[in-house]
């Protein structure tokens, strides 16, 4: 059986895939798909362009999610809730809290096959959160949509950046919070050109700040000066978006670097620099010093990522970087492309001896 998908995700969704079933039996309503798979891709917050909320809304964000790294979650049918793999614990917690509220039985095994790691600045618990959620969905039929999924995990509290990663991919601006905000909505959506790749440097050694201590730290911080505000909105408005639409990576790189020194040196009180982590400042100076452009820090931290002009140069640079950078511990690099896409639902609708029915 192959894999029926449409090529683009549908207008407000995330992109889903159905397997094509062997015949057109018709399914009674009791009946359970024999497995769901979701992937939900990890994101790169790419910084604030307006903290200040002087004209009523804050945390307008850009960002992109990753091919590379991901949160996938498998549900399938069982006598009671088992949930196994990493950070199992908080997606069985997840799948509690919604068959609860949604009033159906947590009677699955889930597995969390792989995961976006955690507090490294990729957007972990907001993956996990909607890949449980769209496990569920898919499982019993109940046709939610994310905007459901959110307000049942709780998810988007400042950013929208991996709600809008999970729901459609690409390049993402989104507006921010305002007063009745359920999810800042996206103002802007480019596909990034598909030979463009990011570097990405881990150091494994640490994390960014989350919890608790996230937000002491933005009680903490200064007022951000609506002038710089204006000065990003206006640089990435006519600047960044325009470039990115003519495949100009030297320019679109240009306003990422300059939204990261603003932000990063704006965060730098609460984590200790314009990085979280000394090693990962460094090896983003030596990749600028190379030609590398675009260079920042993904939210919190501690990941840092840049741009380069195609798989060639970007491998060159890594492995330069490599080998400049050879034996530091905690610290890992590796070359990621944008994901121009949403999140992939994958639903077997083969009946077979293990379905229960709700």
């Amino acid at each position: 059986m192959g894999l029926q998908c449409p090529p683009l995700p549908p207008p407000g969704g995330f992109f889903i895939c159905r397997e094509a079933m062997a015949s057109d039996i018709s399914l009674r309503h009791s009946d359970l798909p024999r497995r769901v798979v979701v992937t939900a891709p990890a994101r790169l917050h790419m910084g604030f362009i307006d903290l200040d909320g002087s004209l009523g809304r804050r945390f307008g964000s850009v960002g992109a999610p990753l091919n590379e790294i991901a949160t996938v979650v498998a549900v399938q049918p069982a006598e009671s809730l088992q949930a196994q793999g990493p950070d199992c614990e908080r997606a069985a917690l997840y799948a509690e809290q919604l068959c609860a509220a949604l009033r159906v039985p947590s009677r699955f095994r889930l597995v969390v096959e792989q995961a976006v790691p955690g507090h490294a600045g990729l957007g972990s618990g907001t993956q996990l959160a909607l890949a449980v959620a769209a496990a569920v969905d898919g499982l019993y039929g109940l046709g939610l949509s994310v905007a459901d999924m959110v307000r049942l995990t709780g998810r988007g509290a400042r950013s929208g950046i991996g709600i809008a990663a999970f729901q459609q991919g690409g390049f993402i601006v989104d507006g921010g919070r305002g007063a009745d905000t359920l999810i800042p909505p996206v103002i802007a959506r480019l596909p990034m050109p598909a030979d463009w790749r990011f570097i990405l440097a881990f150091d494994e050694s640490g994390v960014g700040l989350h919890g608790a201590s996230e937000k002491a730290a933005f009680k903490a911080l200064p007022p951000f000066p609506s002038t710089a505000s204006a000065h990003l909105c206006h640089l990435l408005m006519m600047r960044g978006l325009p470039a990115l639409v003519e495949n100009d990576i030297t320019a679109f790189g240009s306003v990422i670097a300059e939204l990261q020194r603003t932000v990063g040196d704006h965060f730098a009180p609460a984590q200790g620099g314009r990085y979280t982590s000394p090693a990962v400042a460094e090896v983003m100076a030596w990749l600028e010093s190379q030609g590398a452009v675009g260079m920042g820090q993904s939210s919190w931290g501690p990941t840092g990522f840049c741009l380069a002009d195609g798989p060639g140069p970007a491998r060159a640079l890594l492995e330069g970087a490599q080998q400049r950078f050879a034996g530091r511990p905690g610290l890992r690099l590796m070359l990621a492309s944008c994901r121009n896409r949403g999140a992939e639902v994958v639903v077997d609708r083969c009946v077979g001896t293990d379905a229960l029915a709700v």
